[in-house]
């Protein structure tokens, strides 16, 4: 494994009924071909699309289970 972070792998953990975790920071390109960023050191990406924020979840799945 390469010593400098930029040339690691990334973990993504990925959570039954959760959104998956993904060490940043990350681009996150949506299907329209906008591109969003973050530059936290771990973003929750919507698998639900119930998120007001997507692609950044916001626990709205929570309400719905």
């Amino acid at each position: 494994m390469p010593n400098d972070p930029a040339e690691r792998p990334r973990r993504i953990t990925v959570q039954r009924c959760g959104p998956l975790l993904v060490e940043g920071p990350v681009e996150v390109e949506l299907e329209d071909g906008t591109v969003v960023s973050s530059d936290r050191f771990r973003v929750a990406l919507c698998t639900c699309r119930r998120s007001r924020r997507y692609p950044w979840c916001d626990t709205s799945h929570r309400r719905r289970t």
